[in-house]
């Protein structure tokens, strides 16, 4: 596809479309691993139950109605993802405390921003090429 049609197609050359391409400091292996395992609606509410304060695995799979099989799946999941991490008890080593890790969220939240400030970059384009649009119009019509 030619240029000039990309550009009128995408509104602009600080397009989504390839124009411009916004390269993130934070690693996509890590990201792609963080969202992986965000995916499933499970480990979404054992990493909301984890917010409010670290828990057992059993206590974790009665709150969310789950089998100990299917929790030590998701947690397994988490924990390779990074998002979890486990503490043993010293007084019995069979109890794992799982707690979360705040690495991984500071690193979505950084990638979160910079989509966040590419879009608003394509929006302030956008609102760049309206006015200038507005601006031709008028002038035409007055000729």
């Amino acid at each position: 596809m030619e240029r000039s049609i990309l550009k009128a197609i995408s509104g602009g050359s600080r397009s989504a479309y390839g124009i411009r391409r916004v390269s993130s400091s934070v690693p996509k292996a890590e990201l792609n691993g963080t969202f992986s395992a965000l995916a499933d609606r499970n480990r979404r509410a054992v990493i909301d139950l984890l917010k409010e304060q670290p828990r057992r695995a059993g206590d974790i799979a009665v709150a969310l109605s789950l089998t100990p099989p299917a929790l030590s799946r998701h947690l397994r999941v988490l924990r390779r993802s990074g998002l979890i991490h486990e503490q043993g008890l010293e007084e019995d080593a069979r109890v794992r405390i799982y707690h979360l890790r705040k690495e991984p969220f500071d690193q979505l939240r950084v990638w979160l921003g910079e989509v966040e400030s590419f879009w608003a970059g394509e929006l302030a384009a956008f609102g760049d090429h309206v006015e200038r649009s507005k601006n031709r119009r008028g002038s035409s019509a007055k000729r």
